[in-house]
């Protein structure tokens, strides 16, 4: 038998062994208990490449199916993982035992092309200070009431137009795409107080940032769903792929973030309310990567989570007329108390106090979580409060 004879005998065996294991072989008992089918040597991965189009659906279906809402994968090596639901769990790891559960090095590396160190792609000490930061700055009035100023100002000049406009025309809108452009306009503003314009505006001066931010949030993310997790680093090294366009991208995002940081830390002007100054005067780092890193971070999460959330909100509400009536009376009750003129923009104490109003979007939320996965690493043995072992290094998966 020569040579290529034999690696086709060897690729042909390999086939076979994985169509008899996907398709004939039994579950084992762990599978049985945990929800998803665990094969020998292959593990989990069958059904990850049939479902890793639709990992959230592929999780929520099993999740349910499990006692506690929660399950084992395991990768080809004995790598296993954790998924859980249960809220109990995700308590746990968020919060009881938080630091038995960073982020870990597999998760930042996938993301440092794009995030770099900022504080969604941090862990330890650099992680605190940033989260110490942002937390004081988020509960300051001054920062509050910009944010408020920016919203208004994009409702009642972009959004509510561009609404009326479609309304009076009768024009079909993405509701969706309207939302994101609304919500990366004012994540822009209130991270480096810059107007990208993309909604409604001349778009001149964010239009080419926001569709690179969008693709490079969208290609880091699909590193995860590679079968073989480092895969995308030969794409990367050999600049092919998705892994070209990622880079592109990428070099589009840094270069617009990195002229605006420069000109502010070059600029002797009087610094704005913006998250990019309150950051500058930290002590920590005050490197102009450093500051691109947390000001990108911020904008992937206040784009992403506000653009989705309102997405999910405004779709439930098309369907619940009896909601809608009961924010609206809400909604008027504060207008009278507060003696406000109709279409008055109401102020962020008054909105704090509809109840009602915060309860909807919580159920919401609850129902399509804008942030529906967080992934983190095990640094010790544990155990779950449902009972469920987590070995050191195993990834944990939050949904």
């Amino acid at each position: 038998m020569n040579f290529f004879s034999a690696v086709s005998f060897f690729f042909l065996f390999l086939l076979s062994l994985y169509v008899y294991l996907h398709f004939h072989t039994i579950p084992n008992k762990r599978s049985i208990r945990t929800g998803f089918k665990i094969y020998p040597i292959v593990g989990t991965l069958p059904g990850f490449l049939k479902n890793r189009h639709r990992l959230l659906e592929w999780f929520t279906e099993t999740l349910i199916k499990t006692p506690t809402n929660t399950a084992v994968l395991r990768r080809p090596g004995s790598v296993y993982a954790v998924t859980t639901a249960n809220p109990l769990n995700v308590e746990h790891m968020l919060k009881t035992n938080f630091e038995n559960y960073p982020k870990g090095d597999g998760f930042i590396i996938v993301l440092r092309d794009f995030l770099g160190r900022g504080i969604f792609n941090s862990d330890g000490e650099l992680w605190k200070v940033q989260r110490k930061t942002a937390s004081y700055e988020f509960n300051t009035k001054s920062l509050r009431n910009f944010a408020m100023e920016n919203v208004v100002v994009e409702l009642e000049t972009r959004l509510i137009p561009a609404l009326e406009k479609a309304s009076e025309t009768d024009r079909v809108m993405d509701l969706q795409d309207v939302l994101e452009r609304f919500a990366f306009d004012n994540v822009c503003k209130l991270a480096f107080d810059v107007d990208p314009g993309c909604l409604g505006g001349d778009g001149t001066a964010g239009a080419e940032f926001m569709q690179a931010f969008e693709d490079a949030a969208m290609l880091s993310s699909g590193r995860f769903r590679y079968s073989f997790p480092y895969f995308w680093k030969v794409k990367r090294f050999l600049n092919v792929g998705t892994e070209r366009r990622l880079r592109e991208s990428i070099s589009t995002v840094h270069e617009f973030a990195d002229n605006i940081i420069r000109s502010r830390m070059e600029s002797r002007l009087e610094q704005t309310e913006d998250l990019l100054s309150r950051f500058v005067g930290n002590e920590y780092d005050k490197s102009p990567e450093f500051l691109r890193d947390i000001v990108i971070s911020f904008i992937l999460a206040g784009r992403d989570t506000t653009s989705s959330a309102l997405t999910w909100f405004f779709w439930l509400l098309s369907s619940r007329p009896d909601i809608q009536e009961n924010i609206l009376k809400e909604l008027e009750t504060t207008r009278l108390q507060n003696r406000k003129n109709m279409g008055e923009t109401f102020s962020f104490g008054e909105l704090r106090n509809m109840q009602y109003l915060h309860a909807a979007l919580s159920e919401s939320m609850r129902l399509y979580p804008p942030v529906p996965v967080d992934t983190k690493v095990c640094q010790n043995d544990d155990v779950m409060p449902d009972g469920t072992f987590v070995g050191k290094d195993w990834l944990r998966r939050k949904n």
